[in-house]
């Protein structure tokens, strides 16, 4: 009998500690998801476009077919190298992450700049205006998000890294990961199913005789353009802004903390001179700096994108490329 107590008091201690485990994993988790807010807003913001045109019957088995190249690109791809990254370069975590950041801000800036009226629009005139064959269009809209959503993933995961205590173990580190990964790709991509299928809910409802049925399905198909503009720009000034803080934190790791300091000085002196809510007026002033910045940044690398780094790439990776395919 003293055998099986002892035995069912380490179960429960084993339980306990499992239990502590998925709490911590979890709450890492969310804490990693929010800072990866930025790409996250604009992932949700950007993949509806990719189901335009098409008939509503295809619009959800799209969706899904984009949410499993997510998967794929986050848990077989990129979470095993950010796996790797911090077991034996560490020290790459920052620099890529900064990468990231700077991609961000200038894939914002590049925005803000289409709204204006400058630069080339036919990334979106490509996915407005669909012809040719419905499969064969289905697999290329499918193929260009998966790209898309390639980079936006490589940004949240190493958003998520970066998040994560040394001190944790390869399996924590792992188990985070998946579960930012799997969290993040659920929450996108239902909320994305939720959106392209609003407007046909609007008009089912829009024809019931019932008179709030029908006034309801009117409303949701009036306001559901408005709303996806609002998304858009609610999510490119979140890239902007989330890139524009990774990079001045990065800057200030590498050794110039100049401009975060200067930032996080006018943060607290805006915090002091608001005391009914010093937290809320520091993030804002610290959010709308961090997002100056990275605008200032993304409409500097506009110009070296097109007219530098573009050019490079087709000129080394282009042909490679090339001769790979014909091998």
């Amino acid at each position: 009998m003293s055998g099986l107590l002892a035995l069912l008091d380490d179960v429960a201690s084993i339980s306990k500690v499992a239990a502590a485990s998925i709490d911590d994993v979890a709450g890492q988790a969310v804490k990693a998801g929010a800072k990866a807010a930025g790409a996250v807003i604009d992932d949700a913001a950007v993949t509806p476009k990719y189901v335009h045109g098409f008939d509503a019957s295809r619009e959800i088995p799209i969706v899904w077919k984009i949410a499993r190249g997510s998967l794929f690109n986050k848990l077989v791809i990129l979470l095993p190298v950010a796996l790797l990254l911090s077991s034996f370069a560490p020290w790459a975590i920052s620099p890529l992450l900064m990468l990231g950041g700077a991609y961000l801000c200038f894939e914002g800036a590049e925005k803000v700049a289409h709204a204006l009226g400058y630069g080339d629009k036919h990334d979106s005139e490509e996915h407005t205006h669909p012809d040719g064959d419905g499969a064969a269009l289905e697999e290329a809209r499918v193929a260009g998000a998966i790209k898309t959503d390639f980079i936006l993933s490589a940004e949240i995961m190493t958003i998520a890294l970066a998040t994560i205590p040394a001190s944790d173990t390869l399996m924590m580190r792992a188990l985070i990961l998946a579960v930012v990964a799997v969290g993040i790709t659920a929450a996108v991509y239902g909320f994305v199913a939720l959106i392209v299928k609003a407007d046909d809910a609007g008009v089912h409802l829009a024809r019931r005789q019932n008179g709030l049925s029908s006034a309801l399905g009117r409303g949701i198909v009036k306001v559901m353009p408005r709303f996806m503009k609002v998304l858009t720009v609610v999510g490119t000034a979140a890239m902007i802004w989330v890139g524009g803080q990774i990079v001045l934190h990065g800057l200030a790791e590498l050794g110039w903390s100049a401009p975060y300091d200067w930032v996080h000085h006018q943060a607290e002196a805006a915090a002091h001179a608001v005391p009914q809510a010093p937290g809320l007026t520091a993030w804002a002033v610290t959010a709308f700096f961090d997002g100056i910045f990275g605008l200032v940044l993304g409409l500097i690398l506009i110009p070296v994108a097109h007219y530098v780094i573009n050019p490079l790439l087709q000129a080394t990776v282009a042909p490679l490329m090339a001769r790979l395919r014909g091998a």
